[in-house]
């Protein structure tokens, strides 16, 4: 028979239904639009490796699961397959060894390396906090190594389903306790997320920053509460005292605090004093006034008031034992 003639096989010895499906050449229909996958009649469908309409990956399975509009599976998602798959050999295995023993604790080494991806998106969500990426993955990591620790892989949950509020929690308690300068309530903590969120949909939607009565508006809570919730949000860190404010030409915080007088720590002992003064005869509150407010010496006041120095002691002396009698505080 020449070359060039193809023969015909016999209907009897036709294949079976998906072989027809994955074995048919590219361009068998009119149109060639269905390439090599055969339709679900012919059972390409269901072959293993079959292609779709475009020649990609069979369109409803195949030897690598299933895929969506003829679309082979994206590298990410391959990767997270295999972390998965990879996961449930090594819960599996940590299981059958006894803690604290070498063969444990390199499995469960392992565990915390091959879920780190898991960590670095948790922490990604805080990437607005202006917190060190590193440090925010460290703690996330211990948060990892607790779910790790209290997972039981016989309750039909997901590890990572599992492990991503322990690994978020640990975050957020690391950013309660120790990156706020100053600790807020909790509510106003919530209500500060949903004001930045307000914030963020209504200068979207207006092209501008948005006013504090339409904040308020939005969520249905007083201007008050929206300015105590702006505050809350400047607690992530400290002004320096010393540091330029902004503009030109303005003094610094530390420029503008007063000052403590030290005149304040006598006002308590100069209005006791007056009150004590009124109940001496006049001329004593005349030689305490002389002795104590003008600093005279007792020489300069008996010159002052023509008598000894010896009696202007004898003076002071008396005034400072009736003072002393009717001070109540002493008293």
């Amino acid at each position: 028979m020449p070359a060039s003639t193809t023969p015909q096989a016999p209907p009897q010895e036709s294949p079976p239904a998906a072989s027809q499906g994955a074995g048919a050449p590219r361009g068998d229909t009119a149109d060639g639009a269905d390439g090599a996958a055969g339709t679900p009649a012919q059972g390409g469908a269901s072959g293993a490796g079959s292609t779709s309409a475009q020649g990609g990956a069979g369109t409803q399975g195949g030897a690598g699961g299933t895929c969506t509009q003829g679309r082979p599976p994206t590298a990410g998602q391959s990767r997270a397959a295999d972390t998965r798959a990879l996961t449930q050999v090594l819960f599996a295995e940590l299981k059958t060894l006894e803690p604290g023993t070498e063969a444990h604790h390199r499995v469960r080494s392992a565990l915390i390396e091959a879920n780190l991806p898991l960590v670095r998106y948790a922490a990604a969500r805080f990437r607005s906090r202006n917190e060190p990426m590193e440090d925010v993955v460290q703690v996330g990591t211990i948060g990892l190594i607790n779910a790790i620790d209290r997972f039981d892989p016989d309750r039909g949950v997901q590890f990572p389903t599992f492990a991503m509020p322990t690994v978020v929690g640990e975050i957020k308690r690391y950013f309660r306790d120790n990156v706020r300068t100053v600790h807020v309530p909790r509510r106003l903590h919530e209500l500060w997320v949903q004001v930045t969120g307000a914030t963020e949909d209504l200068t979207t939607a207006h092209g501008r920053s948005p006013t504090t009565a339409e904040i308020a508006e939005r969520l249905k809570i007083s201007e008050d509460e929206v300015l105590a919730c702006i505050e809350a949000g400047r607690s992530y860190h400290a002004t320096s005292l010393e540091a330029a404010q902004e503009g030109d030409g303005l003094p610094g915080l530390l420029d503008r605090l007063g000052y403590e007088d030290p005149a304040l720590a006598g006002v308590e002992h100069r209005d006791l004093v007056r009150h004590l003064l009124v109940q001496l005869p006049e001329r004593e509150q005349r030689i305490l006034m002389l002795r104590y407010y003008s600093n005279l010496t007792q020489s300069q006041i008996s010159q002052e008031l023509g008598v000894s120095q010896m009696h202007v002691s004898r003076l002071l002396a008396r005034s400072f034992a009736r003072l002393r009698s009717a001070n109540r505080i002493e008293a």
